[in-house]
């Protein structure tokens, strides 16, 4: 097969390949880019294999960077980008399940491409679009099938997390994971504790965020692979709830937690803080997720958000909680939310026209606990209409407040 019209990414990468093969050397483009081009999917990084060894490849350009150079990686700078350029190697060890222990630099493509995880990932192309097949990877995309390279079981000890791509692919390309490569996804399931929480994430991610999600969760399911993510062991009710939703599809990170979180039935925002935290995510979405999840509960309950909860949601996290809303089937129109959200008379507590400082200058109050006390019942006031966000108003309302404190 060979590739017209390649995209520019390529083209701007075209000269670096050049240089490589004048001086003697074999170079390819290889992986995501090369599958994502033919299936006419957007490309992000492009990235080469090469038969040079890294000194050569290093040899051969004014900038370069080592960024995996035990590997065989090195990032080659041109025109404001980064290309990395692999040495082809060979792998062996994997005590880890990981990471090879021992990587062995080599000259022949074959070898490379036959340590790749699936044969859609194992194709190779020339500069000038000639598709380098080894594998029958073409075929395989043609038939929307996933299927590893040789040995399905080998390729999963080798990197565990391989499992979990596989399951994202499916739903990000709506593939279906050939007979041979689930079963031993399915007997090999136990290994991905073996993986950092941190990469099983972001492939979780990536597969509630796919094209068709569904088909990547009945296969985690049906190979158990759920059963060896964090707190995921006993939800099996809450996966085939998820499947069996009408059609769906989760845009944010934070969308995918906040649907789960609902689903999973958890009481509060301290188990959703508890499940997020097992996940390692960071504290900004988890603190999301529970103003989303809390706006949810609102939703359903009410089917709109009284002004008080739409200023502590926050615009963002009330459209992820419409966006679950919406699946689930109790969404709003999010203009209407959205306008609802805008017409509040302030949108941030440092917003308000008044604030501790002024209020110990004006000697209403002093500093400590009660000072808070006001100053959240003045937010109140403002957000809820009762007073105009103007000094004037807002000391007399202090005033006011500070007095009955301290009758």
């Amino acid at each position: 097969m060979i590739l017209n019209a390649l995209p520019t990414e390529f083209q701007q990468a075209k000269p670096i390949i050049d240089t490589i093969e004048a001086a003697g050397y074999e170079a390819y483009f290889v992986g995501g880019s090369v599958r994502d081009t033919i299936l006419g999917k957007p490309i992000h990084d492009v990235d080469i294999a090469t038969s040079a060894f890294p000194a050569e490849v290093k040899g051969l350009f004014k900038r370069t960077v080592d960024t995996g150079i035990e590997h065989g990686t090195v990032m080659i700078l041109d025109h404001g980008q980064g290309y990395e350029t692999t040495t082809f190697r060979t792998e062996s060890g994997y005590q880890d399940f990981r990471r090879p222990d021992q990587v062995t630099f080599v000259r022949s493509l074959k070898e490379d491409l036959k340590r790749r995880d699936f044969t859609i990932n194992a194709l190779a192309m020339r500069a000038d679009g000639e598709v380098i097949d080894l594998f029958d990877g073409l075929a395989d995309l043609q038939a929307g099938v996933l299927r590893a390279v040789g040995v399905a079981e080998d390729r999963f000890h080798e990197d565990a997390l391989r499992m979990m791509r596989a399951v994202r692919f499916a739903s990000q390309l709506g593939f279906t994971i050939e007979a041979d490569t689930q079963q031993a996804i399915t007997d090999n399931a136990a290994l991905l504790t073996k993986i950092a929480v941190e990469r099983t994430r972001v492939e979780w991610e990536k597969l509630l965020m796919g094209q068709q999600p569904v088909r990547g969760l009945q296969a985690l399911v049906a190979t158990d692979l759920y059963r060896y993510m964090p707190q995921m062991a006993a939800q099996h009710a809450m996966l085939t709830q998820l499947i069996a939703l009408p059609a769906w599809h989760l845009p944010t990170i934070e969308s995918t937690w906040t649907l789960l979180a609902w689903l999973m039935k958890l009481p509060d925002g301290a188990a959703i803080r508890q499940l997020l935290k097992a996940w390692k995510t960071s504290n900004e979405l988890i603190d999301h997720v529970v103003a989303a999840w809390t706006a949810l509960n609102a939703l359903q309950q009410h089917g709109e958000l009284q002004p008080m909860a739409l200023f502590k949601t926050g615009l963002a996290a009330l459209t992820t909680a419409n966006t679950v809303a919406t699946i689930l089937g109790f969404g709003q129109p999010q203009a209407k939310l959205t306008a609802a959200y805008t017409a509040l008379p302030i949108q941030d507590k440092r917003d308000l026209a008044l604030n501790g400082g002024d209020l110990i200058k004006q000697k209403i109050v002093t500093p400590g606990p009660q000072m808070g006390q006001i100053l959240a019942q003045l937010l109140t006031a403002v957000v809820t209409g009762q007073v105009a966000n103007e000094p004037q108003a807002l000391t007399e309302l202090a005033r006011m407040v500070a007095d009955t404190k301290n009758d």
